[in-house]
């Protein structure tokens, strides 16, 4: 029996949706490495540029419910935590995704099916597909299933920035503000990855990645605290 089919099957289970659309739920979880030239089987690059949308759209109308005297810049926050790439991430993995993924023989061979950016962006495509197949309610339910753990982790208080907190930690140590410099931007245009170096004076740069230049500045920001030992 193909392992990979039996991990799909296990996968619609535990989300509690079959979809109408097997090639939908196919493309969903199929990485960019799988197919090659003219023949590229149909990846989940645009579905996961969609399943950022969705993704945004409902955990802002789930915070709101949770939290309807909190004002924006407590929201945002919050907000910023539950779409995160380590966030999708680990709501992949709880999942159990990883099975479930068409990567290609070399991405697989190196641990793709634990890799963060490959996790995250196929927890968002599998948003967007549900999304598609069954419309926004199954994807609101889905959702609120999927990441129940972390809207309770969100609830703990209100989250701090990560860029703020370095802010804070320089300021501390007689030092001046941090800077922030784009080292490199890859990928398509509607799914680009930012490398940002940040650098406080007196200590080693340091270097992350994020789906856009504000997201790589907070994972550097959050990298450079934690491992300075003063983390969010």
């Amino acid at each position: 029996m193909d392992r990979r089919a039996v991990a799909v099957g296990d996968l619609e289970r535990r989300i509690g949706h079959t979809f109408g659309d097997r090639k939908l739920l196919e493309q969903a979880l199929t990485h960019a490495s799988v197919g090659d030239g003219a023949k590229k089987t149909a990846d989940n690059e645009v579905l996961e540029f969609i399943g950022d949308r969705v993704l945004g759209l409902l955990a802002a109308e789930a915070l709101a419910e949770r939290f309807p005297k909190a004002k924006e810049g407590e929201l945002a926050p919050r907000l910023n935590a539950l779409v995160s790439r380590e966030t999708c991430a680990r709501v992949a993995r709880a999942a159990e995704m990883g099975p479930a993924l068409r990567l290609s023989a070399s991405s697989s061979k190196i641990g793709g099916r634990e890799t963060d950016s490959i996790l995250a962006g196929a927890a968002e495509a599998l948003m967007a597909a549900l999304y598609r197949d069954g419309g926004l309610e199954t994807a609101r339910r889905v959702f609120l299933d999927l990441w129940s753990g972390e809207f309770d982790k969100a609830g703990e208080g209100k989250p701090r920035d990560p860029k703020t907190a370095l802010q804070e930690w320089a300021q501390a140590q007689g030092k001046p503000l941090p800077t922030y410099a784009v080292k490199d931007r890859k990928g398509p245009d509607h799914a680009p990855v930012f490398t940002v170096q940040v650098t406080v004076v007196g200590v080693d740069p340091v270097h992350a990645e994020g789906r856009s230049r504000q997201e790589a500045e907070k994972a550097a920001a959050k990298a450079l605290l934690e491992r300075e030992g003063a983390g969010v």
